[in-house]
Order: C-alpha cells, then structure tokens, then sequence
C-alpha cells in the first residue's frame, strides 16, 4: 500500500503534517477527513533504497511498552500481522509512531519479516526486540513473545524510573547548598567583612580566608564556570571515545560505592535479558551476544563477550560467568541450579528480580546516608562562615573593653 506525505488543517485551523498509507490519493484523503483534517497538501512519499536501513524516530520504553502490548494482544486475538500494525498506528495518538508502525506495515506488506522490518529502525527497536520477534516468528507464537517483551520493557523501564526518583531529592539538595554558599561568598560575607576591614584591626586567619575565597568568586566566578563547562565538555568527548570511555568505565568499578551499584545494575538487565531471550528459545550463545549488547559498561561488556565465546566452546555458562568475575555469588549459584534443572529461564528470571531488589535496598541505603552527608556538609560551611565572621567581632569587643 503506497503511503503518502500530507500537509493539512485540523478544526481549529491548526496547520499539522504527517504520512498516511492508501490505496489512492483520493483514499488517502478520505481517510484524512475522516480524521478531522481538511488536507492541503498530499504526495507520494519517496521510495527507499532496497536493504537501507533507516535510522527512524527514536521510542521512549513507554511507548515501546504500549505498542508492543497492543500488537500482542490484536495478534492473539487472530488479526493479520498487517492489519494489527495498521489498526496500532491508527490508535497511537503521537504522530512520531503513527509513521513510524506505517513505515513498519509497509515493509512488511512488501513481503519482509517482522523482525526484519523492525530491525531497519535501529534507534526505535534494539537489537534484543528485534532478535526476540525473530525467534516468535520461528516458533509460531508472536504473541505470547510479544506480550513478554511487552513486560520486560515495562519493568525494565519501572526500574530505571525508581533509581531517577531515588537519585532526584539528593541532587536537588546538593544544588540548593552549592548555591546557598555562592550566594553567602559572592554578596553577604563581602559587606559583612567591610566593617573589619575599615577598622584598620588585623583580622582572624579564617577571616581572612573567607575574604579571599569570597573575591576569587566575585573576580572569577565567571572563568570559573567556563573552565568548569569545559571540562564537562571533554568529559562528554572522551566518552564519545571508545578507549577513553573504556577507561572511565573501568575506574567506575573501582570506585568504592558507585562500582559495586553499576556491577549489581549491570548484572541484574544481564540476567533479565537472558531471561526474556530464553523463554522465547533464542538459542543461549545468541542469547549472550544479544545480552552482552545491552550492557552498558564497556569493561563489563568485552567479558560478557569473553563468557559467550567460552559457551560456544563448550563451556557451562556458570563456569564462564564465574571466571568474568561481575555476577554476585548468589545470582551464580540460581543460575548453576537453573542449569541442572534443565529451567534457566525461570532461574535467570528469579535472578533478575532478585538482584534488582538488592539493588533498589542497596539505592535507598546510600540515599539515606547522602542525604544527612549533605546536611552535615552544609550545616559545617555555614558554620565556618560564621565564625569568621564572629572572630573579628570577638576581637573588636576585647579591644574595647
């Protein structure tokens, strides 16, 4: 069905564009006013260049998670695999993957698997999607798989939104005291300290450390903070550099806290990723490549790459996440008992969740001794301020009497 690019009005004469599919241009019209939207504008969109992948809009895992439940559950109701993208397009109220499932329907109208219409927009179905869709393809149930990566995606996406809400009132806090002690440095302590300094009376070794810090901020602030954004800029370059980012994420796992937090992260979307892979009889070697992908750690990653090499040669998979060195003791012993049952995928699953609840305890955990940190923090700059301002006052005092 060719598809088109329109340009139109809707009721309130808002002017909108978007792509529509139809049998004809007079089709496609109809179809637009059906809508609502007086069209303006509508030609053929241009044909792409056979076997090009397209980078296509990217999709938040909300989205990804909506639509991937509708098609599952249109498909296990007996819908065409066409028909089922067309009537999720057609109910997406974001016009971003509206066109996104049509360019996704076309190809597969054209012929092409799922899989491999879905694998042609690589920023909005990852890797681990599309190698799932395939093995549903191949086994015959689309849908239940469907309806598993609908759930992956949703807790995948709960999780990632626990730890954001976790980290937000610590760094909201950090902020307000960064900037409570800029504005006691940079405009009160200076008029304050004026008094002193007009006395002509030597000042307090703190004081006079206060008044330095104090000018350096109100001379400099201004170099400060581009010296500041330039170094967050090469920081955001040398991650874009593969041996840089390397690197950082390497002195990352030697951090004290941070490391054994992103190890227990990485190893929890490991094992989950297997799981879903697993239950959807992707083949294990497959499985860990796929999972290996996911990882964002690269250090992390190039073992993970390392177990799956040792798999195909024969190897247990306990035996290679073992030797890697990054899955926690206990995840290690469900996945061995897994193996011996012959039910990994329910282990990996079990895993999964519970090193995600070690993870969220071990989140809440450090939240909970930041938070007073940073009172403690705050609460002993303000106290320095104002004993230096105090001290002259003290000593003016003695000088007096």
């Amino acid at each position: 069905m060719p598809t088109f690019d329109y340009r139109a009005e809707d009721a309130q004469g808002r002017r909108c564009k978007g792509r529509i599919e139809g049998d004809s241009p007079r089709h496609a019209r109809q179809l637009l006013r059906e809508r609502g939207l007086l069209p303006s504008e509508l030609r053929e969109a241009a044909e792409r260049t056979p076997g090009r992948r397209s980078s296509g809009g990217h999709l938040s895992p909300a989205d990804l998670a909506l639509l991937t439940l509708q098609l599952s559950t249109l498909i296990q109701a007996g819908l065409p695999l066409e028909e089922s993208l067309g009537a999720v397009a057609q109910q997406s109220q974001k016009r971003r993957v509206a066109n996104l499932l049509a360019a996704v329907r076309s190809r597969v109208m054209e012929g092409q698997a799922l899989a491999t219409a879905l694998g042609a927009f690589p920023q909005a179905f990852p890797e681990l999607f599309c190698a799932t869709v395939a093995a549903g393809e191949q086994s015959g149930h689309l849908g239940q798989v469907l309806e598993q990566l609908a759930t992956y995606t949703q807790a995948r996406q709960a999780s990632r939104q626990r730890i954001q809400l976790a980290l937000v009132y610590p760094l909201i806090l950090m902020l307000a005291c960064v900037a409570i002690v800029a504005f006691l440095l940079g405009y009160v302590v200076p008029d304050v300290v004026k008094i002193f300094i007009d006395s002509g009376q030597p000042l307090p070794w703190l004081t006079q450390a206060l008044i330095a810090v104090s000018d350096g901020l109100r001379r400099h602030g201004l170099l400060l903070l581009g010296a500041l954004a330039g170094l967050f800029a090469l920081w955001r370059w040398s991650l874009r550099q593969p041996a840089w980012r390397l690197r950082w994420h390497r002195l990352l796992l030697r951090l004290p806290l941070l490391g054994e937090v992103s190890r227990a992260m990485e190893a929890a979307r490991f094992a989950s990723t297997l799981a879903i892979l697993s239950k959807s009889a992707v083949p294990l070697v497959d499985s860990l490549h796929i999972g290996a992908q996911v990882i964002g750690n690269l250090a992390i990653r190039a073992r993970m790459a390392d177990v799956a090499r040792s798999v195909r040669e024969g190897g247990t998979l306990t035996r290679g996440l073992e030797q890697g060195g990054d899955i926690p003791p206990l995840m290690l012993h469900m996945i061995a008992s897994g193996e011996r049952a012959g039910e990994l995928d329910n282990m990996l699953a079990r895993a999964a969740e519970q090193q995600e609840a070690s993870l969220a305890a071990r989140i809440a955990l450090v939240v909970s001794l930041f938070e007073p940190a940073m009172l403690v923090l705050m609460g002993g700059v303000v106290l320095l301020i104002v004993m230096a301002i105090l001290l002259p006052i003290l000593s003016l005092n003695q000088l007096v009497n």
